[in-house]
């Protein structure tokens, strides 16, 4: 039994530095969306679109589909989101990741390949990438530290994260919330350190505490 162990450990060391170790990166091919595809900012239902416009993108992605080329066109499908969450719900902007999940996920596209997370650490997000899935995560956004986000970025933002970088210790994201977010990289600890659920409502309601809740997408 003793050479036994000795033999399955010696066999087992090169997986285990791999695991332990490892380089490279992981991404998934996923059409990239600005919430405002016309460039209209002045549109709320755009400026407050990222929930909208995450949430499409995930569905493409996990449907195989793309986004059409047409920004003319992309603006009136992100559109018919906020109009649909405004008939049903009375409110489209700043939905919650629950909220996210139950209103344009479930209720809109009529999709269920997902999971609700909450209190996820660090380590959860890197893990569920690496099962081949993808994340919609609610941010403060003005604790990304974007460079190409007005007046700081907003408070109640969501991103789309699609793969990390172990080499660079960077998350890479969709991030609709500038035009300049395919691909956009984020430091892992910024990244994490800005997730920040919040409450569903127009009014902008009182912020408590830091919660990491997630969306977690599979096709």
């Amino acid at each position: 039994m003793k050479k036994f162990l000795i033999a399955f450990f010696l066999l087992a060391l090169p997986f285990m530095g791999q695991a332990a170790d490892k380089k490279g990166q992981i991404i998934q091919d996923i059409p990239f969306i600005v919430q405002a595809p016309t460039g209209n900012w002045k549109d709320i239902r755009l400026e407050d679109g990222c929930e909208e416009t995450t949430s499409f993108m995930a569905v493409l992605w996990a449907r195989g589909e793309r986004a059409t080329s047409s920004k003319k066109n992309l603006e009136k499908q992100l559109l018919a989101i906020s109009d649909f969450e405004q008939k049903k719900y009375g409110s489209y902007q700043d939905t919650s990741a629950s909220s996210t999940a139950k209103r344009i996920l479930s209720g809109y596209f009529k999709f269920s390949s997902y999971q609700y997370k909450a209190g996820a650490a660090k380590s959860d997000l890197i893990q569920e990438l690496e099962k081949g899935g993808i994340i919609i995560a609610p941010m403060n956004g003005r604790k990304l530290g974007n460079p190409y986000f007005s007046n700081g970025g907003p408070e109640e933002h969501m991103v789309l994260i699609k793969g990390y970088d172990y080499d660079k210790k960077e998350f890479i994201t969709n991030d609709p919330g500038t035009r300049r977010g395919d691909n956009y990289r984020y430091n892992e600890d910024v990244l994490y350190s800005a997730i920040r659920d919040y409450p569903t409502g127009e009014k902008h309601l009182p912020i408590i505490g830091e919660r990491k809740n997630i969306i977690v997408i599979h096709k």
